[in-house]
């Protein structure tokens, strides 16, 4: 920002406007992908991260927020992607194994991401971090080339009219429409939504609440917030596997839903009872009320139509994604209001563990 000529504070924009490209591709990039298919699909995806984080080098303040719309456009196509190539790549029995594991990798990304990129930009400056970034964008886009033909099967079954698509309102009513296809697909939705809204204060909020609640030094919080993402992988991979042992995914995911709320409210009552404690809790938190994130994925991929895997992901996704903004907003009101993260953390927490208690009842009832 300071290389455009803008505030620091500017920030707030790109990562706002990052998030209305994510919002674009969900709504409107569901005919793309039924198009050029899904491998072809992340590598038009990974040339627009690319030429968004190239643009970011360039000391002009329109284009920068012009790459941040590209940025999130491109990272959009993953999740509806990547759902369309597992479903049909992965064995059933190990379906939501197979779908936790590829989740997995979104936090050990942000690890590395986080691990390798200060560094790099402290001893070699920005521009060759960002240069670092794109480059290794445009080696991946290279490397899975060889899997196109084999995966790209399906593709030219889409709307030959894709790019008036990416404008048009119609397709976003198309897109919510999709999550009809399956009677499971709105108790799915509105579920992941829920979770998202959990996550993405315990994401925002948990080193500033170890902080001013139980005394953590900065390093100390940065650490715990290690611990909850360390753990979220972890369980990612542990609760894909026992969703396949128990063959109801959809059961699993409310009775997780209670769990994690359990969890949470074992963060606020015992995490001031030292430091193993806390750590113990946030890592618990992980596991729970963060790795949610595959079973759910492979649920929706498994009862979506097989055309509509991307279609049903996206839509599904989208709505995650506005409880993850969302979620932040009202925990702020909440603390500003009461003055207390503890509150606040347990009326997130209180909203899942209803929802799932309420998915566990209408599920009974309808098996």
């Amino acid at each position: 920002m300071t290389r455009a000529g803008l505030p620091p504070e500017s920030i707030g924009l790109v990562s706002a406007l990052t998030s209305a490209g994510i919002c674009w591709c969900l709504a409107c990039g569901g005919p793309m992908l039924s198009h050029y298919g899904p491998v072809r699909t992340l590598q038009i995806a990974l040339a627009c991260i690319a030429l968004g984080l190239f643009a970011l080098l360039w000391p002009f303040g329109l284009l920068g927020l012009l790459g941040a719309v590209a940025i999130g456009f491109g990272a959009g196509h993953n999740t509806p992607a990547g759902s369309q190539i597992l479903v049909r790549a992965a064995p059933p029995r190990h379906r939501t194994l197979i779908f936790s594991i590829k989740q997995a990798g979104v936090p050990l990304g942000g690890a590395l991401a986080g691990l390798m990129m200060a560094p790099l930009v402290l001893a070699q400056g920005l521009p060759a971090a960002l240069g670092t970034v794109i480059g290794v964008a445009l080696l991946t886009i290279l490397l899975v080339q060889p899997f196109r033909g084999q995966l790209d099967q399906d593709r030219g079954k889409g709307r030959r009219d894709w790019a008036r698509a990416l404008l048009s309102l119609a397709m976003l009513a198309h897109s919510i429409r999709t999550l009809r296809a399956h009677p499971s697909l709105p108790l799915l939705t509105i579920l992941g939504a829920s979770f998202s809204v959990l996550q993405s204060c315990l994401m925002a909020f948990t080193a500033t609440y170890a902080i001013t609640r139980h005394g953590a030094s900065l390093a100390e919080a940065g650490q715990i917030v290690a611990v909850m993402q360390g753990a979220s992988m972890v369980g990612r991979i542990l609760l894909g596997w026992l969703a396949d042992r128990m063959g109801h995914a959809l059961r699993h995911l409310a009775f997780q839903a209670v769990a994690s709320a359990l969890a949470v409210g074992l963060l606020v009552t015992l995490g001031d009872r030292g430091s193993w404690a806390l750590y113990g809790c946030a890592a618990l938190v992980g596991v729970t009320a963060i790795g949610w994130n595959g079973v759910h994925m492979a649920e929706l991929a498994r009862v979506a139509p097989l055309p509509l895997v991307g279609d049903v992901t996206s839509a599904a996704s989208l709505f995650g994604f506005v409880g993850s903004v969302c979620g932040p907003l009202v925990f702020t009101l909440v603390v500003s209001w009461s003055g207390s993260y503890d509150l606040a953390f347990l009326l997130m927490a209180g909203q899942l563990a209803l929802l799932g208690l309420a998915s566990a009842a209408f599920l009974r009832r309808v098996n």
